[in-house]
């Protein structure tokens, strides 16, 4: 994402509006996260940190330890995350408690730095794996987490609270990536913090497969440190927590749509249509090239941060990256994620989706002038590609 898409997502996420001052703060807690393989939670969801706390309600601590919640973290946070949505019966349990905390399995959690992760849950729609996960820390005082809006308008009062990771993932038998995610959910005590991480997939996944975690960091930020210029993962641990996690596609629900076309340098491959999130698939001049996984291997072993868009630079291949907005049959704009090379991610966030209006634009100042003025604005007439799609159930 460049830095000017990034200055618009900031200032129209909040209200009150954030001053400059906060964002040249979030752009270098980007830089910092980036070099380290920190990064965090999405430009707007970053921005709400960086203005203060919300509410986090958390448990009372006696009544948590009560209350069974590895194998129900779907059920805790489905309401609140960026990725919301009714998980009932969609996710796989991994592991389970009874009232006394006794896990039924320790085959999904590690141990490290006095810190547990214990994988909870698991879904994958073939695009993306959605798990879930309790993090537990006795030494540790998660109640001065800043929560982080995750819903389109900060008057929705969607929040949830934030976990950073760093490390590596991978399924089967692909090259390791950066993981490039952060856990979102809420505070569950002073110790205790559950949360979900959704992991896009290199390539489209069938039947089953492995998840493979190499986490070599855990942090938080604090909210009494928020006054300072420098609030990344001001509690962060170096360590290592392995996980192998398996995991069943699970096709229900999920809808391909075939598209192909094409207007000038751009085309619109196909649309995406699961529980969680709508995937927008596009091919540029940069993007027909792909990068083989010997060749992503070799590049990232001189740095392992570096994005698709620095290898082509490297290599010399051209680049030309799209911006994509989605809109529902309301004209309700679906809240986008994180756009790379080829794909534009959005969460559905418990919306029946009837009608996609997909609109590809090349300039960044139409996409930012649709995102303020919204569907009817006339901006719409300058996208590369404006498209309405019907989803059949």
């Amino acid at each position: 994402m460049t830095d000017e898409k990034l200055d618009q997502i900031l200032k129209q996420a909040l209200a009150p509006e954030i001053s400059d001052r906060e964002i040249r703060i979030h752009k270098r807690r980007k830089k910092k996260m980036k070099k380290s393989g920190r990064i965090g939670i999405t430009a707007a969801a970053v921005a709400a940190v960086i203005i203060g706390t919300l509410g986090l309600g958390y448990f009372n601590p006696a009544l948590a330890a009560k209350i069974p919640l590895i194998g129900k973290i779907f059920e805790k946070v489905e309401d609140d995350i960026l990725y919301s949505g009714d998980y009932t019966d969609k996710g796989t349990v991994l592991t389970s408690e009874d009232p006394a905390g006794n896990l039924d399995t320790a085959d999904y959690s590690a141990s490290d730095k006095g810190i547990a992760l214990t994988a909870s849950e698991i879904y994958c729609d073939g695009y993306s794996v959605f798990l879930t996960v309790q993090i537990e820390a006795e030494e540790a005082d998660f109640t001065h987490i800043p929560a982080h809006y995750t819903g389109m308008n900060a008057a929705d009062g969607q929040t949830a609270a934030g976990f950073y990771i760093g490390g590596t993932w991978h399924v089967g038998e692909d090259a390791p990536e950066r993981l490039a995610n952060t856990f979102e959910g809420a505070v569950i005590d002073s110790h205790i913090f559950a949360g979900m991480i959704k992991i896009d997939l290199t390539q489209k996944a069938a039947g089953k497969g492995a998840l493979h975690l190499n986490i070599d960091g855990l942090g938080y930020d604090d909210d009494r440190m928020m006054d300072g210029e420098e609030i990344t993962a001001s509690h962060w641990t170096d360590g290592n927590w392995d996980l192998v996690i398996p995991f069943e596609v699970n096709e229900t629900d999920v809808k391909t749509i075939e598209v192909g076309e094409k207007k000038g340098n751009i085309t619109l491959e196909n649309v995406v249509v699961s529980p969680y999130q709508v995937i927008v698939h596009t091919t540029t001049p940069g993007t027909q090239r792909e990068l083989t996984d010997d060749r992503r291997e070799k590049l990232l072993s001189k740095d392992p941060d570096m994005t698709d868009a620095e290898m082509f630079e490297l290599l010399g291949w051209s680049y030309e990256p799209c911006q994509t907005i989605c809109f529902d049959q309301d004209g309700e704009m679906l809240y986008p994620d994180t756009e790379m090379a080829g794909r534009a991610g959005f969460a559905v966030q418990g919306k029946e989706i009837k009608t996609l209006h997909i609109f590809i634009f090349d300039n960044l100042d139409d996409w930012s002038a649709m995102e303020q003025e919204g569907m009817d604005s006339s901006a719409a007439d300058r996208a590369v590609i404006s498209k309405e799609i019907s989803i059949e159930y």
